[in-house]
């Protein structure tokens, strides 16, 4: 792949290994759709979500694909009452990704990040490399290098 996104330029700064894949002419629209055009396990692959909370804060979570996001246990895993989903006209001006390429590496500001408890039974996972079209796959344990995370029980429903 000729394609380096930010987030492949951050990682090679940080001399972090990462595998890149790319689904552009896939037709894979959204998560579930990339894990199967990617051939990966959907519990593996990792959608990134931008929450405001009624104090005005915003956070970031991270579930696999395959799941969704219980807003009552993401407000309480950052100590705040309620979160909403940003709206998806607000995602560019507040994080310099589109929906649907937003990576919790290289956004403008970093916010608080919150992983789903999943993942740390994994070796790597995978998410968007910032650009819509590619994803990358870096271990947990690097990703905890990079970005501050706390780990925590945020699925609705894992499939």
């Amino acid at each position: 792949m000729n394609v380096k996104t930010n987030v492949m330029r951050i990682l090679d700064s940080h001399n972090v290994s990462y595998k890149s894949y790319s689904y552009v002419g896939t037709g894979a629209v959204n998560g579930s759709e990339v894990a199967v055009a990617l051939q990966q396990n959907p519990k593996q692959v990792f959608k990134t979500l931008v929450t405001v909370a009624r104090s005005g804060n915003h956070y970031v979570f991270m579930i696999p694909v395959c799941a969704e996001l219980d807003l009552k246990r993401a407000a309480s895993a950052v100590g705040e009452k309620a979160i909403d989903m940003l709206k998806m006209r607000d995602l560019l001006g507040l994080t310099g990704y589109v929906h649907g390429g937003c990576s919790p590496i290289g956004m403008k500001k970093q916010f608080k990040t919150v992983i789903d408890i999943s993942a740390e039974y994994l070796d790597t996972i995978i998410f968007s490399a910032g650009r819509i079209g590619y994803q990358v796959e870096i271990s947990v344990k690097d990703l905890k290098k990079l970005i501050p995370v706390l780990f925590y029980g945020i699925c609705v429903v894992q499939g």
